[in-house]
This record gives structure tokens, C-alpha cells and sequence, in this order.
């Protein structure tokens, strides 16, 4: 048992830290960049706005991410295992909004 909260309760849906999805999503370029995107504020979890890098993401959740011009309203479909190919990452989300 590594202490992982999945491991403590086995009904828990998996979780993965927002930093890290954005990075494996490809919205941000690396990972220090996604965590400052979710540091800064810019980021909305189910409509309540992320403030810290460790924030849980699970899937279903919505997200409201800005991006240059643009801001993308995504629901996550599933959660990656690993940073891959831009088709794949988009296969574990599903747009719901995108503008400006």
C-alpha cells in the first residue's frame, strides 16, 4: 500500500493533480508553466476557481481554462496516464465551450 487516497477508500474515483493534467492535456508547455496557470487563479474547477497546483481532478469534472485569446470550457472524460500525443490527450476530454 503506497498511501494513495484510492488505496485507502476503494470506492474513490482516481485523481490526478491539475498541474499535471493541464501539462499531460497540452494546455501549458511544461509542467511549472501549468502550475503557474493554476497558482495564478486562472483556472475554474466545476465553476470555483484553483488557486493551488495540487487541486485532485477527477474525471467528469469541468475545467475553464484560458488560453491566449481564447478560453476552453472542457469536461474530462479520462485521466491520462502520461504526457503523449496531442490525439490522445484530446480523447480524454471533451469541449464544451470555446471562446473569448
Amino acid at each position: 500500500m503506497n498511501g494513495k487516497v484510492a488505496d485507502r477508500d476503494p470506492g474513490a474515483l482516481p485523481a490526478l493533480r491539475i498541474d499535471k493534467l493541464l501539462w499531460f492535456l497540452r494546455f501549458a508547455h511544461n509542467r511549472v508553466m501549468a502550475r503557474k496557470l493554476a497558482e495564478q487563479g486562472h483556472v475554474r474547477m466545476n465553476g470555483r476557481r484553483i488557486e493551488r497546483g495540487h487541486v485532485k481532478v477527477r474525471q467528469g469534472d469541468i475545467l475553464t481554462i484560458p488560453q491566449g485569446k481564447f478560453v476552453h470550457v472542457v469536461r474530462i472524460i479520462a485521466l491520462p496516464e502520461r504526457r503523449s500525443s496531442s490525439a490522445q490527450a484530446q480523447s480524454c476530454y471533451e469541449i464544451l465551450q470555446t471562446g473569448n
